[in-house]
């Protein structure tokens, strides 16, 4: 059956072709050649109907999917096949807020300032209006976060302030009673009650921010007052107090009005504390135990006296803590250079211990001027 299609199919592709090559004729009749081609046409298609009545499985023809087509934007020497359109693209404005608020400036009390416990302050900052309507003083500063620090909730603007104008505002609070840092945060509110702060999103806070201990701290124990109360002692043992300045064996003495290596007389007092007059000696003295409380600090200047040109010493604040090792809590070089050094040393990690404290001085190398001195050495609360 298959040969049979093969060789009509071929038979019908033949008389095609020879239509196609047949010479042209200017009026055709249907008894001439066309209709004898007509008439063979109709043959063949007849003897394919026939065939196909067979009972011959029918091909499946799937009809091709057809591929896309690429057209070419443009064409070297060619003009574009359509005209691009211009767009225009609009700036985004964002829409101006009416109540916005700037900070300008801290007019009272910068962050980080130290307040005894319980000390009443005012706070004033200084705002500028970053939006589009005018604070009134039906507007506030209200209290949002944080410590609130005795503070009202709201305190009324004192005047009326124009977009772009600036005002100070001012609270007052009072420091809380115990130590430590704390910070207050605020807002702003508008006539209709609506809170606002600072920023495009006018969701920022201002703020205050302080930190509350003692600034003027007591004296509760001075070691110039109590020297003698001290055990003293150097390589060559145990030391009267008060010392002679003769003394080779080192020595201690109070002067009321000492000279120091910068020319400057003082009129507190000071230890002279002198090693014992041998290369590397030292003098050390150990004073009554007390107990330490959180925040007591140590206080003193020290240095070489006048005229003193070969002093090199090491200073040292030592300890011994509830009966435990002698240890050193801090120390310092100081040579005859007309420098002089403030020492504020806080006691923080000795506090609830009772704790000896020992001051001692240790010559750095040869000790025949090593006239080394504490002035207003003491314990502060």
């Amino acid at each position: 059956m298959t040969k049979h299609l093969f060789t009509l199919f071929a038979i019908s592709l033949a008389v095609t072709l020879s239509g196609c090559n047949l010479p042209q004729v200017e009026s055709p009749t249907p008894n001439g050649a066309s209709a004898a081609f007509t008439q063979s046409a109709q043959t063949v298609e007849a003897r394919l109907t026939e065939l196909a009545s067979f009972n011959t499985p029918a091909a499946t023809i799937e009809a091709a999917t057809p591929s896309p087509i690429q057209l070419a934007t443009s064409t070297p020497g060619l003009a574009p096949s359509s005209t691009p359109i211009a767009t225009t693209v609009k700036p985004v404005t964002a829409t101006p807020l009416c109540d916005v608020g700037a900070f300008v400036a801290d007019v009272t009390v910068p962050d980080g300032t130290k307040f005894n416990p319980n000390t009443a302050f005012t706070k004033t900052w200084r705002l500028k209006n970053a939006g589009t309507c005018t604070w009134n003083t039906s507007y506030a500063a209200v209290f949002d976060s944080g410590a609130q620090m005795s503070a009202p909730s709201a305190v009324n603007l004192t005047q009326n302030v124009p977009p772009g104008g600036t005002v100070d505002i001012s609270v007052p609070m009072t420091a809380p009673a115990t130590n430590g840092i704390y910070r207050g945060d605020w807002k702003l509110r508008n006539a209709s009650g609506v809170i606002f702060g600072l920023g495009s999103t006018a969701a920022k806070t201002y703020y205050v921010t302080i930190e509350v201990g003692n600034t003027n701290p007591a004296t509760f124990y001075n070691f110039a007052d109590n020297y003698c109360s001290a055990q003293w002692s150097s390589g060559a043992g145990v030391l009267p107090c008060p010392g002679t300045t003769s003394d080779s064996n080192g020595f201690v003495v109070k002067l009321a009005d000492p000279k120091l290596e910068t020319g400057a007389v003082e009129n507190e007092a000071a230890l002279e504390t002198h090693p014992q007059f041998v290369d590397n000696g030292y003098i050390s003295g150990r004073f009554p135990a007390f107990n330490v409380k959180a925040g007591d600090r140590f206080k003193a200047v020290i240095g070489c006296l006048y005229n003193g040109a070969a002093c090199n010493v090491q200073f040292l604040l030592n300890y011994v803590a509830d009966g435990g090792p002698e240890q050193t809590l801090a120390s310092w070089n100081q040579t005859y250079d007309g420098d002089i050094q403030k020492l504020d040393v806080d006691l923080s990690t000795l506090a609830g211990k009772s704790v000896i404290f020992i001051l001692r001085v240790n010559a750095n190398g040869p000790s025949n001027q090593d006239w080394a001195f504490w002035l207003q050495p003491r314990m502060v609360r």
